[in-house]
């Protein structure tokens, strides 16, 4: 599942057909720079010696052009390289997204929201300058400096040999200079990046509890460390890449001054004119100026593998033994593969365990004991159990969200031998707490079935008890802001039932839907609830609060992992 650093580098890199033209015109913006300045140079060192204006003509014209393709190639360069490297983007994000998927949800419960969401954003944002600020620049670069020393040695061989020498040196001492001072901030700017996000998202998920015991002020001081120690780093890496910008500057006079030194003699045995004498002493400025490019493409290499390797990391090496995956060969239908059509399902000694960071918990220890269970087409099964026994477990096994041992079947066919997505296609999970996206009811239902119109929305709405509710709040428009923020517990799992009573479930697995619930009304919304999924589906409620005889047909208790096998009530 994970991919290598360098695979995911290789990724950043787009196809030759987008990269080769932003190269192209990268080459075509630097020789332009540095065919600019060489006939400035000659234009005003010919002019003095004040020859006829035909002389100048070319000249002119060639100071024109070259200033006016600089900035057209320069701007079609980043138009072109920017569209390659955002165009590369958009495939990683969704590769990413592709690789999270067979372990998603809960292979990334021990995953922190904001440092994922770090990793899935800002990181691989960050791989743009695998292209934009180091293989483009270096390719241009090389192919731009490669022909302009070449064009000094056909001028002057000792100017172009005094000028590769400075430039040489002068990219090491940078390249140096960036190591020694900014290559631990250029490693941690990335995973800064990361906590900080984290810090964040976690203070304003929980900023009411953090208020009630008085710990914001902690958590804001918490927020407020990570960015300073953002902020230094940032500030070392600006500070190493200025001092290499201003060693490129100086090496720009050096060049200069040692083609000077370099030509003076030929000018003086009159083997080269006084305008190539001016060519030789200007053209080294902007040869400078093109080479300073290479320092800072390989200083952006330390960042872009710093956040290269937290994309790798981002979704782990091999499925958990805990995570159920697709089946190897071809797998067979599900029997209820109608969408109406309601299965039964058989457990057999079924248990699970959740997935694990290295060395955590017990080995081979089990968070769901070995359990029997039969749900027959049409039933209405409750589970009940203290917190801390399995409930949630089970209920994530039935969905395949975890694998499990023993036997778990629908119909006659074994759930292991399904691809997970078609279990899930008939078994539905209303969580415990579940996800409203901060956008109105429409848009929080419609993705469970996207061809319902409002009519029918309004229809599903009604059945789960919240008709009147919608009327009152203006309609399908009305929000129900981040994470339900704007409705209470009931109202949401309502929400939620409607939203699987949408995708048409024939099997409904209803977990602690009272659990945001006051006591006194939780039998009333289970009523509520058993009542809108009737009509032929398989309900199997899980609750530690239990619920009224008249309400469920069968019972089943689970008291912990330490069981053997789940009683039967």
């Amino acid at each position: 599942m994970r991919e290598s650093t360098r695979d995911v580098l290789r990724r950043a890199v787009p196809p030759a057909g987008r990269l080769v033209p932003s190269i192209l015109l990268g080459v075509l913006a630097g020789l332009s720079s540095v065919a600019l300045l060489a006939s400035s140079a000659w234009l005003i060192a010919r002019a003095a010696e004040q020859p006829p204006i035909l002389y100048l003509s070319l000249g002119v014209v060639g100071v024109r052009a070259f200033a006016l393709g600089r900035a057209v190639f320069r701007y079609l360069e980043r138009l072109a390289g920017h569209d390659a490297a955002f165009r590369q983007l958009a495939e990683i994000r969704a590769g990413v997204f592709e690789r999270m998927l067979p372990v998603a949800p809960d292979g990334l419960a021990t995953s922190r929201r904001g440092d994922l969401l770090a990793r899935f954003v800002g990181d691989v944002d960050e791989l743009q300058n695998v292209s934009l600020r180091i293989v483009q620049p270096l390719v241009s670069a090389a192919i731009v400096l490669a022909t302009a020393i070449a064009g000094l040695a056909w001028l002057a061989p000792a100017s172009a040999l005094a000028v590769l020498s400075c430039l040489g040196v002068g990219i090491a001492v940078a390249v140096t200079a960036q190591q020694v001072l900014a290559a631990r901030a250029d490693a941690r700017l990335a995973p800064l990046r990361g906590r900080l996000q984290a810090a964040i998202v976690e203070h304003v998920q929980a900023l009411d509890v953090l208020v009630a015991f008085d710990a914001a002020a902690a958590s804001r001081a918490r927020i407020r460390r990570i960015g300073a120690e953002l902020q230094r780093a940032t500030r070392t890496r600006a500070a190493a890449q200025g001092l290499a910008a201003a060693a490129m500057s100086a090496v720009g006079g050096v060049a200069a001054a040692a083609s000077l030194g370099a030509a003076a003699p030929l000018l003086a045995d009159g083997r080269i004119s006084g305008p190539t004498f001016a060519v030789l002493c200007l053209v080294p400025l902007a040869i400078a100026e093109v080479a300073a490019a290479i320092p800072v493409a390989i200083g952006a290499v330390r960042t872009v593998r710093a956040s290269a390797e937290r994309v790798a990391d981002a979704v782990p090496a091999e499925v958990p033994a805990e995570l159920p995956q697709p089946p190897s060969g071809a797998a067979p239908e599900p029997t209820s593969s109608h969408r109406r059509r309601t299965p039964g399902l058989r457990l057999r000694s079924a248990s699970a365990s959740w997935p694990r960071a290295s060395g955590a918990g017990r080995a081979g220890s089990r968070d769901l004991a070995p359990l029997d269970l039969d749900v027959a087409p049409g039933d209405r099964v409750l589970v009940e159990g203290p917190s801390g026994s399995g409930k949630t477990t089970l209920a994530h096994v039935l969905v395949r969200f975890l694998e499990y041992e023993g036997s778990y079947r629908l119909d006659d066919v074994e759930a292991r031998d399904l691809d997970p997505r078609d279990v899930r296609r008939v078994v539905g999970l209303v969580e415990q707490r579940p996800w409203l996206f901060d956008e109105d009811l429409r848009q929080n239902l419609i993705f469970a079935r996207d061809t319902a119109t409002d009519a029918e929305l309004l229809e599903v709405m009604d059945r789960v008890g919240l008709g009147s509710w919608v009327a009152e709040r203006g309609g399908l428009d009305a929000r129900v802001g981040e994470r339900g923020a704007l409705v209470s517990g009931g109202q949401a799992q309502r929400i939620a039932l409607a939203r699987a009573m949408l995708a048409d479930f024939p099997v409904l697995v209803l977990d602690e839907p009272t659990a945001s619930v006051d006591a006194d009304r939780a039998d009333a919304l289970l009523a509520d609830l058993l009542g809108a999924a009737a009509d032929g589906r398989s309900v199997i409620l899980i609750s530690h609060t239990g619920a009224p005889d008249a309400l469920v047909d069968r019972r089943i208790r689970i008291d912990g992992p330490a069981d053997t096998v789940g009683r039967r009530e």
